[in-house]
């Protein structure tokens, strides 16, 4: 009886005098790692994508430059360019509780000034194009195109970079802030270029007819578009930054809400660029009246909205870090100065003033990955976390403890300064009530006891003990000498210089 071997039978070896290369080598193709793998990709993926913003400028470059001219484009750049500064400047303000990479606004930029503007040029053109010939009334296609054709072909234009930045860059869009940013950012790009066709355009009619000064049409588009309505694109955007954001905060099951919302902000951004480039057709007092009805106040309360968001975000950092300060990752006193721009600002000028801008940065570091933190704890307590939730917060929590060399005296600074006013007291309670490893949301539940110790990484400074809970042994927490203390330095005292 045939017997099978308990183990598969070795393949003959090459006969002698010489070596024969195995069967069907040539035809396997050599891979690479995984990991080498997605580098290679990812940058495959950003040459692809500015490739396509360079191509798409230059074509709108030389649309822009064949309808003005090349004096009108120079007029009508020299003059759009004056409302961009003051407006990234709004949007970054609001963006600095938790501050986003600047690829990400660079980008939304770039599509908007490039990529929306040339897909609205050539969509409207031919659409308006279209209705002309089919209707043979150029007055009539020139109003609708301007009021239904345009809003949704440069809404969904401009929606497509936050879109993409949602999809692609998940990690840095976590709220309502983040979306109003990149939407707003987009449509400052897109309203840049729309400036530039429509100024140029506007000085090269004055050429023709000679006019000048304040009677001018570039005068009259200049006060219209650059004075009174310089947010008119961000305000429409915004309201589609809106839903996206709110989008990122619903919970990954709520499928329906998740696509429903952010098309309702579109679809409400459509109708609000409906009204406005309507407006001229509703008589000589309409444009007025539509700015003072609808443009004015929805401005107002979306300030407003974005404010109170902004404040909101600093109070979750109050609120969330103290988990951290539990377990000996924070100071006592930092999910207060963390939640106070104040503060933050007093820490980096501090860094800044004692060891130089790289200095600064590191603290500016510090203050984000203690932000995002703070919001992975809150979206894990309310049960919006992702699957990578707790590789996520060791990677935070990691960076949090490179860079405390460097944050931490410039926080004692800001304590010192703010902490007495606000009469906390910094440096007279116990460090914390159990220094706990890390806290990942699920193996310690918010506001409960942790079940044991886990381990801290090593600190280069001598450990000191604190005070024991009544359900965990006994452990240490890393702590910086001196931080959390009140005491004032010696006035020769420099913080970065003086540390091992």
């Amino acid at each position: 009886m045939a017997t099978c071997p308990p183990y598969p039978t070795p393949r003959p070896g090459p006969p002698a005098g010489g070596t024969r290369r195995p069967a069907g080598r040539w035809r396997r193709r050599e891979r690479l790692p995984a990991g080498a793998r997605s580098v290679a990709w990812l940058r495959l993926r950003y040459a692809a994508l500015v490739t396509l913003l360079a191509l798409s400028g230059l074509v709108i470059l030389a649309l822009v430059r064949e309808q003005t001219g090349t004096e009108g484009f120079l007029v009508g750049l020299g003059l759009a360019v004056l409302p961009v500064p003051l407006l990234i400047s709004a949007f970054r303000w609001l963006d600095r509780v938790e501050p986003g990479p600047w690829r990400n606004l660079v980008f939304a930029f770039a599509w908007g000034a490039c990529a929306a503007a040339l897909i609205a040029i050539v969509a409207n053109s031919f659409a308006t194009h279209w209705i002309a010939t089919a209707t043979a009334d150029p007055d009539g296609a020139d109003t609708l195109g301007a009021t239904l054709i345009a809003p949704v072909v440069e809404e969904s234009a401009k929606a497509a970079a936050v879109l993409l930045v949602f999809l692609f860059r998940r990690r840095d869009f976590t709220g309502i802030v983040d979306g109003v940013v990149i939407a707003g950012i987009t449509a400052t790009g897109f309203a840049f270029t729309e400036n530039i066709l429509y100024l140029g355009t506007a000085f090269g009619t004055d050429q023709l007819s000679g006019d000048g000064g304040i009677a001018s049409v570039t005068a009259a588009t200049f006060f219209v578009r650059i004075v009174m309505s310089p947010f008119a694109h961000p305000l429409f955007t915004v309201l589609t930054g809106i839903g996206f954001g709110v989008a990122a905060l619903s919970a990954r099951h709520r499928r329906v809400r998740r696509v429903l919302v952010p098309l309702s902000g579109l679809l409400l951004a459509m109708s609000m660029h409906a009204l406005w480039n309507g407006s001229s057709s509703f008589g000589p007092w309409g444009f007025f009246a539509v700015y003072g009805a609808f443009m004015v106040p929805a401005f107002a309360l979306l300030t407003w909205l974005a404010v109170w968001t902004r404040q909101r975000e600093l109070r979750i950092v109050r609120e969330e870090l103290p988990a951290y300060v539990a377990a000996g990752w924070l100071g006592p006193a930092e999910p207060y100065l963390l939640g106070s721009m104040r503060a933050r600002r007093l820490a980096r000028d501090h860094a800044r003033h004692h060891a130089g801008r790289p200095a600064a940065r590191t603290v500016a570091q510090y203050e984000a990955c203690a932000t995002s933190l703070a919001f992975l704890r809150h979206r894990g307590r309310l049960g919006r976390a992702d699957a990578d939730f707790v590789p996520r917060e060791q990677e935070l929590l990691a960076e949090l403890w490179r860079r405390r060399d460097i944050a931490h005296p410039a926080l004692d600074h800001a304590a010192r300064i703010l902490l007495p006013a606000a009469r906390l007291p910094y440096g007279t309670a116990p460090y914390g009530p159990v220094p706990y490893g890390p806290v990942p949301y699920g193996a310690m539940p918010y506001g409960s006891a942790h079940q044991g110790p886990a381990p801290l990484p090593q600190t280069p400074y001598a450990p000191r003990p604190v005070l024991r809970h009544p359900t965990a042994p006994p452990v240490v927490a890393p702590r910086t000498p001196g931080y959390g203390s009140f005491a004032v330095p010696h006035p020769g005292h420099h913080p970065y210089r003086s540390q091992p």
